[in-house]
């Protein structure tokens, strides 16, 4: 096993995420882009509404245990459509955002496949930051 050097959590902040529900597949993520579409009333909007379920089919796609989450703010340029996911059981939630802080960026990977096996996380891009779900929020 990995020797896991001394590392600090620094809370960044916390802030309103809509969760996927648990059960979902390729298949329904682009049936919610077809449900969704009419709400993408500029060029704009479509251009995010892709962008929003490119990521959702990238986190399916990767098998995590973790609940895939967007910030609420994120997807405001839906307006009435955050009211379609709400229906179809997208939860929303306060997340919390850390900051890992270890001295050899090295053992990060380490450092974070040792704090998923304590708390429900996913990791913020390629970064050192970590979306923090909630004790209550299902991990699937």
């Amino acid at each position: 096993m990995q020797e896991i050097p001394a590392f600090q959590l620094v809370f960044i902040e916390q802030k309103d995420y809509l969760l996927l529900p648990n059960v979902m597949s390729i298949k329904v993520v682009q049936h919610l882009y077809d449900v969704l579409f009419q709400y993408a009333i500029t060029e704009e909007h479509e251009e995010k509404l892709k962008a929003f379920i490119g990521k959702m089919e990238a986190h399916i796609k990767t098998k995590t245990r973790t609940p895939f989450a967007m910030p609420l703010s994120d997807l405001e340029f839906l307006d009435e459509g955050l009211e379609e996911l709400r229906l179809l059981n997208w939860m929303q939630d306060k997340l919390a955002i850390f900051e890992i802080a270890v001295e050899d960026s090295s053992a990060l990977d380490g450092v974070i496949e040792m704090l998923a096996s304590y708390l429900t996380l996913n990791r913020i891009g390629d970064s050192n930051q970590i979306l923090v779900f909630p004790q209550g929020t299902t991990a699937y």
